[in-house]
């Protein structure tokens, strides 16, 4: 995928009107930076938006892209992702405003809901006080709780023993070969991802999957059942 960044009436300033509730960014740099020093994650840099004529538009050109300004940009962003505070430093200088993007499958997959159901599940979870990692919310509606590396492989088996389908449920786990954009990642004019509960010392210690399936899945069911009747 090709990156557009020659054409004279293409800007990348990305002055969009602030949202309710949404954080100033500050340089995407410092968030990378954060990520690969504090949380020992791999980062690495994605697509971003430009404005051609005040009209924001995804920096791979394509006009009808999925993600505008946050996906990667290159094929093999596997191997450029990266834990090295310098070398992310030197990616982001190519390109400041490029999104920060993390591999799933490393030190955390995720288990991805609809938002609507991770909000319910979330407040089930903090009444049983479960033990919880980082969760992140998109401006489309998803939400993904962090969980240990492998659990992905697990969701399927653990959802049938709790007797529900793991097709019928909306509950997609996320593990190796997959990719999170990163607060405060923005996904073109829908908005910047934010966190939901944010990484901190707290929540370094990520559940395995019997601690938050049961419970995410008990809201995706209730949900589906609720869906079905109206």
């Amino acid at each position: 995928m090709n990156i557009t960044t020659t054409t004279t009436s293409v800007t990348t300033d990305p002055q969009l009107p602030q949202q309710r509730g949404e954080p100033l960014t500050g340089q995407m740099v410092d968030h990378a930076v954060r990520y690969a020093g504090e949380r020992h994650w791999d980062v690495f840099p994605g697509a971003w938006l430009e404005y051609e004529g005040g009209v924001p538009r995804c920096s791979c050109g394509e006009a009808d892209c999925e993600a505008p300004g946050a996906h990667p940009v290159e094929e093999d962003w596997a191997a450029q992702a990266t834990g090295s505070v310098t070398v992310v430093r030197r990616m982001w200088s190519e390109h400041p405003q490029a999104s920060v993007l993390l591999p799933v499958g490393r030190t955390f997959d995720v288990i991805e809901v609809p938002e609507t159901t991770g909000c319910l599940a979330l407040a089930r979870m903090e009444r049983m006080e479960v033990q919880l990692g980082p969760v992140v919310s998109t401006p489309d509606g998803r939400m993904f709780f962090f969980v240990l590396p492998g659990v992905a492989a697990k969701v399927p088996g653990l959802v049938r023993q709790l007797g529900w389908s793991p097709d019928g449920l909306g509950m997609t786990p996320r593990g190796e070969g997959d990719w999170l954009a990163a607060p405060p990642s923005r996904l073109g004019t829908r908005g910047p991802v934010l966190w939901v509960r944010e990484p901190t010392a707290a929540n370094r210690w990520l559940p395995d999957a019997e601690e938050i399936v049961p419970p995410l899945a008990y809201a995706c069911g209730r949900d589906a059942a609720a869906a079905r009747e109206r």
